[in-house]
């Protein structure tokens, strides 16, 4: 019997590495088309490039929103400031953005690999799975080559971590003083971050107390300095940008929806991830990746259902399933649980442990594979879509498993075409077409367009609904038809814009980009004003 379990173990490990290679693949395709786009594909990147653009003028995005051009950033500054020398070179641009965040995934899914290989008895193969599985994962996916910071912030706390977990111990100052230094990375990349850093300091007070308050403070000073720069050279306007506009309306239907999609999609990964968290608590001590796996999970899940949130909350969580699992898998199959001394030896010897490992494991993994199952539909990939009898679900040609029915999930993953740049260079040459200012949604337009980036609707929204934002200035060159053109698409600003607009600016043209409908809005020239507000 032994044999014949050993003799599956091999072909199903390969099934296993043809799904999951299967979806990097994918990946990678997606990541090629999306850097070539030259718009905004996911809403808000353009700010994300126009930020970069600021830095790289040696001038913070932290400004006063009540005067033209009423912009101002939310972000922490690292993620900006690494591709700000790009600007130097080739200028305003998505493609720089997009690239180091999708290499940041292979950095994040490296160390993945190191941590699952060094704490799981030396298992290449586990090892490599998991950080297969990390890319494989849909939430990954979708944000993986985007101009976002979020990301980024995921590879700093990875690599964080995985430091920690090996130099803490060994009281190995430098290392710990570099996955602190990590620590602050994540922070200043996305505030998101600060929950890793609890699962840290948490983690260092339970294995000694003294040490870790040092440590701790040594941190926090460190973040402080930096806090207070940033809130002195903007004149406060960090802390009320970044800090206080940040704070937006919680919505428990999202959070649970998003809760259970999370699951549904890694459920194959996550129970044994929760299993090694049970056998810390009951036969060992609790690892950093354990205790990072739970308060990234509960709090990031959390963090999900507030306005603006989404799938991409969970994506540190993911980083975390990733290593427990493997981790599981690995002492599975190298016969190395402590538990030679406890009743659950007795009734489980290890060699029948590993004999139901060899066959579970891969098959984990092959339904991890199918569970987070996202490709095209159509060219080189319509064969294998009907060999799995899949269909589109989601957008012409394209099928998600998770679907885009759940409130908060990304709409996006989708491959661009030709006729979507096509429908961006027709925006630009409407912008083109007039000399007055254009007030856009999106920012990719302006940067092709040349001109100013003006307003930053969600960041507007954020502060109006915070009691921070007048806007009586914007409103009022709305009111006088100051801007030769607006185009919204999302329709993310304060409710007196969006009056004022609706008052004043009619439609004049609808384009289609990415499955959206993009509204191009004129002066309203004869004596009637329309009174709706912006559809």
């Amino acid at each position: 019997m032994q044999t014949i379990i050993r003799q599956l173990y091999r072909p199903l490990m390969i099934v296993a590495t043809l799904g999951l290679g299967f979806s990097l693949f994918v990946y990678v395709l997606y990541a090629i088309n999306l850097i070539q786009f030259p718009f905004d594909y996911d809403q808000g990147e353009g700010f994300e490039v126009y930020d970069t653009v600021l830095f790289s003028q040696g001038e913070l995005p932290y400004r006063d929103t009540e005067a033209y051009p009423f912009y101002s950033s939310n972000y922490p500054p690292l993620f900006h400031v690494m591709a700000a020398p790009f600007v130097w070179f080739f200028g305003a641009g998505y493609w720089y953005g997009r690239l180091l965040s999708f290499l940041s995934t292979f950095i994040t899914a490296s160390a993945i690999i190191y941590a699952v290989y060094h704490d799981g008895h030396k298992h290449r193969w586990i090892a490599l799975l998991s950080g297969l599985a990390f890319l494989a994962s849909n939430m990954v996916y979708h944000i993986g080559p985007l101009v976002r910071q979020h990301i980024m912030m995921v590879m700093f706390e990875t690599l964080a971590v995985v430091i920690l977990a090996r130099a803490y111990p060994k009281r190995d100052t430098k290392w710990i003083a570099f996955g602190f230094f990590l620590l602050v990375c994540a922070g200043y990349t996305k505030q998101l971050a600060a929950i890793t850093a609890i699962a840290v300091i948490g983690w260092m007070f339970l294995r000694h107390p003294l040490r870790s308050i040092v440590w701790t403070v040594g941190f926090g000073i460190c973040g402080g300095l930096i806090f207070l720069w940033l809130n002195i050279a903007s004149e406060g306007q960090w802390w009320i940008q970044a800090i206080v506009a940040n704070v937006n309306e919680f919505r428990p239907f999202q959070a649970f929806g998003l809760f259970t999609l999370w699951f549904q999609l890694h459920g194959f990964l996550l129970i044994p991830a929760g299993l090694f968290v049970l056998y810390e608590m009951y036969f060992d001590r609790f690892s950093i990746y354990s205790i990072w796996f739970v308060v990234s999970a509960l709090l990031g899940g959390i963090g999900s259902g507030t306005w603006g949130a989404g799938d991409s909350y969970f994506t540190t969580s993911i980083a975390a399933m990733c290593i427990l699992s493997g981790i599981y898998f690995s002492r599975t199959l190298t016969q190395s649980w402590a538990l030679s001394d406890t009743y659950i030896k007795r009734f489980l010897p290890s060699i029948k442990i590993t004999g139901v490992g060899l066959i579970v494991i891969p098959l984990l993994y092959i339904g991890y594979a199918r569970a987070t199952l996202k490709m095209p539909t159509d060219g080189i990939f319509e064969p294998i879509a009907t060999a799995l009898n899949i269909e589109p679900n989601v957008r012409d040609r394209f099928y998600d498993s998770a679907t885009f029915d759940v409130e908060g999930y990304a709409n996006i993953g989708y491959f661009l075409t030709p006729e979507d740049t096509e429908a961006g260079y027709q925006i630009v040459d409407m912008i083109n077409a007039t000399d007055m200012p254009v007030m856009s949604e999106e920012a990719g337009f302006m940067f092709v367009a040349g001109r100013d980036v003006v307003t930053n609707p969600t960041q507007l929204r954020n502060l109006y609904l915070a009691g921070l934002f007048d806007g009586s200035q914007l409103v009022e060159m709305i009111e006088n038809k100051e801007f030769g053109l607006i185009i919204l698409r999302a329709q993310f600003y304060p409710t007196p814009v969006l009056e004022a607009i609706g008052q004043h600016y009619e439609i004049t043209d609808v384009i289609q980009m990415n499955g959206f409908d993009y509204h191009i809005r004129q002066p309203i020239q004869s004596s009637e004003t329309d009174v709706s507000t912006a559809p």
